[in-house]
């Protein structure tokens, strides 16, 4: 349903754990849920781990969805949007089949799944945090601002500088549909540390996700006023157990967070969420 008039806007957030590509749980992953074309990218994956987690990012993302619209996880029909005509051969994934005003997006990253749910525009990402090396490569591709705030950091703090950085941009570029065809040094989406940094996309609020130490993550959100975010734990369980979205009613609330700051169940810093 779209949001009522005066309440704030809401973004929901599923953490999930795929399972290890030679556990039971991995055999038993709801894979007869997903789409012809999905079964079809997921023989591409040469190793494993990526096989599975690909597997269950796109079952989570079907349970999800099915839980939210009363359908059948394989009777769903996902497709893109055209994308705009400077970033051609993109655009942002939608549900086709039932009409259902959700949004969603799907990311993932060395052994994370970070999916978002909404009634607006959302982009979502999570990355592992990199090597410096990798910092120094990507970084001059970035907006200048950004770029100079992260230079102005010492060496030991660019890594996840970085990743947060990175993250916040690459949310953003999928909610606009283009992915990173869209040059990522046109748009600003640092700190603000810089004093020559422009403000941020207009209509947009980008918030950083907390999702424990080894990663980044964040959310864009297509609206003008502070979003309450809610992020919720996935046991790999809801990967398989019972009827399909039955299980989504064991999903953990991990954090909220409403004008700028967060409210912990627990550290997420400190830990990894479970799942």
């Amino acid at each position: 349903m779209p949001p009522v008039l005066g309440e704030p806007p809401e973004l929901t957030l599923w953490l999930v754990r795929p399972p290890p590509p030679d556990s039971a749980a991995a055999s038993r992953l709801a894979a007869r849920e997903l789409d012809a074309a999905e079964a079809r990218r997921a023989e591409l994956f040469v190793r494993p781990e990526d096989r599975v987690q690909y597997v269950s990012a796109h079952i989570a993302l079907r349970r999800i969805l099915s839980a939210a619209t009363g359908y059948p996880p394989e009777r769903l029909r996902l497709g893109r949007e055209p994308g705009p005509s400077s970033a051609r051969h993109t655009g942002r994934p939608v549900l086709r089949y039932p009409p259902a005003p959700v949004h969603f997006s799907l990311s993932h990253s060395h052994g994370l799944i970070l999916i978002g749910t909404a009634a607006v525009v959302v982009g979502v990402d999570v990355q592992r945090t990199p090597t410096i090396e990798t910092v120094e490569l990507c970084g001059p591709t970035l907006h200048p601002a950004e770029w100079r705030e992260l230079t102005a950091l010492p060496e030991r703090l660019r890594p996840s500088a970085f990743a947060r950085l990175w993250t916040r941009k690459e949310a953003y570029l999928k909610g606009l549909g283009t992915g990173l065809r869209r040059r990522p040094a046109l748009d600003y989406l640092g700190d603000g540390t810089d004093a020559d940094a422009p403000p941020g996309p207009p209509g947009w609020i980008v918030r950083d996700v907390l999702v424990g130490p080894r990663h980044a993550a964040a959310a864009a959100l297509a609206v003008a006023a502070e979003p309450l975010i809610t992020l919720r734990s996935l046991p790999v369980a809801c990967l398989y157990d019972g009827a399909a979205g039955v299980p989504l009613a064991a999903a953990r609330p991990l954090a909220w967070r409403r004008r700028g700051s967060w409210t912990l169940r627990w550290s997420l810093l400190e830990r990894d969420p479970p799942g």
